[in-house]
């Protein structure tokens, strides 16, 4: 079974003084609202998944102020689009993401919120092996790599063959994060990136991500995959490299990584997480005392050394940061984020359109007799959002079908029927996700449910292509018990014999209906994947269909 979400973190004297601007911009002490009033009630805070490494500190926080913190977990993205929508007024008292930047870009963003303080940071940061940094000419001292460049990274990957794992921009800061830092660093200009400044280096940042050979919609599975990957190779053998928060860099070793990963200090800087606690402007006057009394006991000074030493986190204060471990925390430039919303969207869709590795992706499509009515209609809602049928959202605008990627369509019941495979252009793509969105209407369920069957001819076709310079993988939407065709152990036979590239191909399957959750999971272990849950239609028992499909495209 996967571990919970790994820790991230660690800060920087520009982020404290961002905190104090913040603060005295506000008109407010270092608290924040109703500092040095004790807190009395619960705070409902939307947060960032990586922040569950934060809850014993927040335990213990509750026992000294009296706040009750509830935490509920989103991707940022997502996160951003509950705020923009208006859909966290009044379900949330407050959010607490990585980064406040993407979603202040926004009108509607900025206007959401009343107060955001910034408790601690991490910047966005290579880590190497170290014995691949050596081999790569780099000096490994003192905890970390100093002196190399992105520049001198991207040359790596060109002249050396170096890959790295990262997640996806459109779902995880992280990912988003070292997008903007590369370009920012690659355009060299000094400035915000605007588009044209993008347009001219796509050829370099193509080039930078080559290198990257898997990817995820959190930094939290991305460094749990990256340690199962090192701890059992099997199929799946782990990158040289990984791109992620420093303090999830950090924490690798303890968690099972000989030699954990060299956090590598660009010379031209990085793009660095500040994780804002910030209060929604349409919070009560009670929950405005609370936040100020939580956000005082956070930046207190034994808290700060706490966050340090336990999350690897640089706290507010460099002061907080323990004196054996300050020799890792080298001060770092910050490189320049994006002006605009229109900026951060360009390079958003160029990364996915133009940039990266492209993505072969085959999905499986349950049309059983227990998909008539409402599932056949919700399974033809998720797929027009994947053909930009919400380009209205910011999510459905980043989690379509992209640019140069292969969507293979394979309908299954009681046994497969004829696939149709689409191949999506740079240019005006309209005419193909149309012709998907109408093969996926015309489907008809009728008959059993032969998944397993699909699943083999789904591998099958993949070994009858070349998928080496992609992103490939499998979705198997079921929404029942597989009873047609071979069971999951003579699945568990034919995966085995599988050439050894193809069986690292995962499989994310989706958990909808009466399926079997146990032996989904099995399932997403045995490939390298991850199971989704899209039960409950989205009313608080799992999520809905469309939405579980959005969140497999962080993966893909």
């Amino acid at each position: 079974m996967r571990r919970p979400p790994h820790r991230a973190g660690a800060g920087v004297r520009a982020a404290a003084a961002a905190a104090v601007l913040v603060l005295a911009a506000a008109g407010c002490p270092a608290g924040g609202e109703g500092s040095g009033a004790p807190g009395a009630g619960e705070l409902r805070v939307l947060a960032g998944s990586e922040l569950a490494d934060m809850e014993p500190l927040l335990e213990r926080a509750a026992e000294e102020t009296g706040v009750e913190v509830r935490m509920e977990y989103t991707g940022t993205l997502d996160g951003v689009e509950q705020i923009v929508a208006g859909d966290a007024e009044g379900r949330y008292d407050a959010v607490w993401f990585s980064s406040n930047r993407y979603l202040n870009l926004r009108p509607e963003g900025r206007g959401a919120l009343r107060r955001e303080v910034p408790v601690m940071a991490s910047p966005v940061l290579l880590g190497v092996g170290p014995d691949r940094a050596r081999e790569l000419g780099w000096d490994v001292g003192d905890g970390s790599v100093t002196g190399v460049a992105w520049s001198d990274i991207a040359r790596a990957v060109d002249g050396d063959g170096l890959d790295y794992a990262m997640t996806s921009p459109a779902a995880s800061n992280s990912g988003f994060s070292a997008l903007v830092g590369v370009a920012a660093a690659l355009a060299d200009t000094g400035a915000a990136l605007e588009p044209a400044d993008i347009d001219g280096v796509t050829g370099e940042l193509a080039g930078f991500f080559a290198g990257q050979t898997f990817t995820a919609g959190s930094s939290g599975w991305l460094a749990e995959e990256y340690v199962d990957r090192r701890q059992d190779p099997g199929d799946r053998p782990a990158p040289d490299a990984m791109i992620n928060y420093e303090s999830v860099l950090m924490s690798l070793e303890e968690d099972g990584v000989p030699g954990g990963l060299v956090p590598v200090h660009p010379s031209d800087g990085a793009v660095t997480a500040d994780y804002p606690l910030s209060l929604l402007e349409s919070a009560d006057e009670d929950a405005g005392r609370d936040y100020g009394a939580l956000v005082e006991h956070l930046l207190s000074a034994p808290v700060q050394e706490e966050i340090a030493a336990t999350t690897h986190r640089r706290p507010m204060e460099p002061g907080a940061v323990p004196e054996e471990a300050r020799g890792s925390f080298p001060p770092l430039p910050e490189l320049p984020f994006p002006a605009t919303a229109e900026s951060a969207d360009a390079l958003i869709a160029a990364y996915y359109d133009r940039i990266r590795r492209p993505a072969r992706t085959v999905y499986l499509l349950d049309v059983s007799s227990s998909m008539a009515g409402e599932r056949i209609a919700g399974l033809r809602e998720a797929v027009h959002t994947l053909t930009g049928g919400d380009a209205d959202s910011i999510a459905g605008r980043f989690q379509r079908f992209y640019g140069r990627e292969r969507v293979t369509v394979l309908p299954f019941a009681s046994g497969t029927r004829r696939e149709r495979t689409f191949t999506v252009p740079e240019e005006d793509p309209e005419p193909v996700l149309g012709d998907i969105r109408a093969h996926v209407d015309g489907l008809h369920p009728e008959g059993g449910t032969a998944g397993y069957d699909a699943l083999a001819e789904a591998y099958a076709l993949l070994e009858r292509e070349d998928t080496g310079e992609g992103f490939a993988s499998i979705v198997l939407m079921t929404d029942g018990e597989i009873n047609s065709g071979m069971d999951f152990d003579g699945f568990t036979d034919t995966h085995a014999g599988l050439p050894a590239g193809l069986r690292g191909v995962p499989v994310f399957p989706v958990v909808f209906g009466e399926s079997d959750p146990g032996e989904m999971e099995e399932l997403a272990e045995l490939t390298g994947g991850r199971s989704f849950d899209a039960r409950g239609g989205g009313d608080g028992d799992g999520t809905a269909l469309d939405e579980a499909f959005r969140e497999i495209r962080g993966y893909q």
